[in-house]
């Protein structure tokens, strides 16, 4: 046995165990390493807001703080008034269900031509199997609800405190990042930091846009509509389908379609179908557009972010794949190095119409020359005439 064979067997077990544990260890501390990726980014957006408040002299912690409590308040208060807004909906739903009821067995009696009464539609739905199943299976997920509820308040306030952290000690995490650089990495670093604040702000700043239009849209149907709390409810709907990923929208959509059905269920219907419409509106036609103004990304670019970073990290990557594909980009743009493109015409996708025009005729006429040629006579423009 050569002598080298032992320890090469050694280091390769010993390599492919410290694998082996990394990899346990990154798939243990993947939600931690998300939610301090959340919380960058956060960080990034409230960075304007509280340069301009310590630039005037404040703590930079005070300013942090100030912040994140208006954010709070806002966030807390709009929540509160749906709350209160929604419990009353649903209790006047309650109360008018046996009249909805009524008139469903009315439209199906006159329509098919049954003798159905709402008692014993009651009994069968009261002694049907599904509906204790269903029961059933509500009370033992009680737990598995609450839960959930108590993780994703745990995240968010661990996200929160992240997020304090990396705004409150920026210029502090700065410096300790830029000290082990030398001073050519260290103002790549600076400018890249700033270019990822400047990109996350204009993201926000699209996504507060379409937010108003979205609410603004929404505003009108309800009004037209005549559904009540109109106003709270467009500010929901611009909100919730905004900022909250993948499920936001279908979030935003399902309180108005219950208060609409409060007051007419042909309402929820209509609400539905001018949800699902502007919604494709926004996608396909809206976000490109604003975003490639904003963020100043390519639409398709833009698009293909979110897929991406859906993929990849679920609600977390289509919320931020956008601003990191646009900070990435505007960095990388620096150290590309672009020459000035040919005044070519093909450059266009086109020929230029004057130059066409011209290259007809010169090829007309150059095919009559050698007809003249073929046929034994004098090209004309020949002979001196």
């Amino acid at each position: 046995m050569p002598r080298w064979l032992p320890r090469a067997l050694v280091l390769a077990l010993a390599l492919y165990a410290c694998f082996q544990l990394g990899s346990w260890a990154f798939h243990q501390l993947v939600g931690l390493l998300v939610n301090i990726l959340v919380a960058f980014f956060l960080a990034l957006a409230i960075e304007p807001a509280v340069g301009r408040m310590a630039a005037r002299g404040m703590r930079r912690g005070l300013a942090t703080f100030l912040v994140f409590l208006a954010v709070m308040v806002v966030g807390v208060g709009f929540v509160v008034l749906l709350g209160s807004m929604l419990a009353g909906q649903i209790v006047d739903m309650f109360e008018n269900f046996p009249k909805y009821l009524d008139s469903l067995i009315n439209w199906i009696n006159q329509t098919f031509r049954t003798e159905l009464s709402r008692v014993e539609v009651q009994d069968s739905l009261l002694r049907s199997d599904w509906l204790r199943k269903y029961v059933q299976n509500s009370a033992s997920g009680v737990l598995d609800v609450s839960a959930t509820v108590l993780g994703g308040l745990f995240k968010l306030l661990t996200i929160f405190l992240f997020s304090f952290y990396f705004a409150a000690d920026g210029p502090r995490l700065r410096r300790a990042l830029c000290s082990v650089l030398p001073p050519a990495r260290q103002s790549e670093v600076l400018r890249a930091w700033e270019i990822a604040v400047d990109k996350t702000g204009g993201y926000l700043y699209s996504r507060g846009l379409m937010a108003l239009i979205s609410g603004a849209a929404h505003f009108v149907l309800l009004e037209v509509l005549n559904v009540p709390y109109a106003p709270a409810l467009a500010v929901w709907v611009g909100l919730v389908s905004q900022f909250i990923p993948t499920i936001g929208t279908y979030l935003a959509g399902a309180l108005p379609m219950l208060i609409a059905f409060t007051e007419n269920p042909w309402y929820a219907l209509w609400v539905l179908v001018f949800v699902v419409i502007y919604q494709q509106f926004e996608n396909y036609v809206l976000q490109p557009k604003l975003t490639s103004k904003t963020v100043h990304i390519h639409p398709a670019v833009a698009f293909g972010s979110v897929i991406a970073g859906t993929a990849l990290l679920g609600a977390v990557g289509a919320l931020i794949a956008i601003p990191a594909v646009a900070t990435l980009q505007a960095f990388l743009g620096a150290y590309v190095k672009r020459y000035d493109v040919t005044d070519d015409p093909r450059v266009h996708g086109h020929r230029r119409y004057g130059e066409a025009v011209v290259a007809r005729l010169q090829k007309a006429l150059h095919h009559k020359k050698e007809r003249e040629r073929e046929q034994g006579g004098t090209p004309s423009g020949e002979d001196g005439t």
